[in-house]
């Protein structure tokens, strides 16, 4: 959802001084910190040498819709609630 954080944490062998991030496949932060909070979009990766490079992780910071029905509705009605990007 627009302006959410993410926290993505790079789990691995090896020092976490040793990690370095990747956004949108290129070098975003070097010798950086094991958890990084992000909200901007893009892909995100993350490389230990110990470990490798990992899978990527697509961030969308994009509005939600969210749809309810166009009928009124009373305290203790069931309503199916749905969120469109």
């Amino acid at each position: 959802v627009r302006w959410d954080r993410v926290t993505r944490t790079c789990q691995g062998l090896g020092t976490t001084a040793a990690t370095t991030w990747y956004k949108d496949g290129q070098r975003w932060w070097q010798e950086g910190p094991e958890s990084l909070t992000v909200t901007e979009s893009g892909t995100y990766m993350c490389d230990r040498a110990a470990t490798g490079l990992s899978s990527p992780v697509r961030v969308l910071n994009d509005w939600l819709v969210l749809q309810a029905p166009a009928q009124a509705l009373l305290e203790g009605d069931t309503v199916t609630l749905r969120c469109r990007g």
